[in-house]
């Protein structure tokens, strides 16, 4: 097994949905879209985001851009104008994510 951390083979962008937040990884090449596309699984990046994201996680792939969106439900505590959260538009998740190490076969 091999671990990389996701920054180094993507950037990313985050913002608020409401309460959801918005979370895009973009892989800088199509090597890098093949990993994220195989192991940044919805299921994986809800654990990473445990406590903060409450609701389900769906992943959306956009092959052509060579990058994956995911909303977060219930992550931002009511949302922008009504949270008590540091963060409540989400501008740091995709930050927070990139962190994340990916283990690789």
């Amino acid at each position: 097994m091999q671990k990389i951390k996701l920054i180094e083979i993507a950037h990313g962008r985050s913002g608020d949905k409401g309460d959801a937040a918005n979370v895009g990884i973009i892989a800088y090449n199509d090597e890098g879209y093949k990993v994220i596309s195989k192991y940044l699984t919805a299921e994986r990046v809800k654990k990473h985001f445990e406590g903060i994201c409450l609701g389900k996680v769906e992943r959306f792939e956009l092959p052509n851009l060579r990058a994956i969106n995911f909303l977060l439900h219930n992550s931002l505590g009511g949302g922008g104008t009504v949270s008590l959260k540091h963060d409540a538009q989400g501008k740091t998740l995709a930050a927070a994510l990139l962190r994340m190490e990916i283990e690789m076969e």
